[in-house]
């Protein structure tokens, strides 16, 4: 039972680096926006399996340590990178595109999705180009 809706706990998104034992002047980042739990509550519902939030809601310098971008979601608690047990990422990715209204990333190993205004699709890493002779 989570404390945010039935499977999901504020704590799943607490920025990985703001912690107890290397507290930033930002700790606890553990702040979310509602929608985005809405949106990972409808994937848990469609797989019947956990969704493992992998990175949720991160301080700027926890951000910019992971390389992140200087408009990133995780900065305004809009945004989760997910693994569900046992689905690859690519058949999470396309449950949600036809309908989902905000962002989609795939990657290799797990799905971004967040709530930003506007449906924004991406792939990493991009597709290379053909290879012409």
């Amino acid at each position: 039972m989570g404390d945010l809706s039935p499977h999901f706990s504020r704590s799943e998104f607490r920025c990985k680096g703001c912690t107890s034992a290397n507290p930033c002047p930002f700790y606890p980042v553990d702040t979310v926006d509602m929608a985005l739990i809405g949106v990972l509550e409808e994937v848990r519902e469609h797989f019947g399996k956990p969704v493992h939030v992998t990175s949720g809601s991160r301080c700027r310098p926890h951000n910019t340590s992971v390389g992140g971008s200087s408009r990133s979601q995780h900065l305004l608690h809009k945004a989760a990178d997910i693994v569900v047990s046992g689905v690859e990422p690519q058949a999470v990715y396309d449950f949600l595109d036809p309908s989902h209204g905000g962002g989609l990333g795939l990657y290799k190993t797990f799905v971004h999705v967040d709530v930003r205004d506007g449906k924004v699709r991406w792939t990493w890493p991009p597709p290379s180009p053909p290879i012409s002779d």
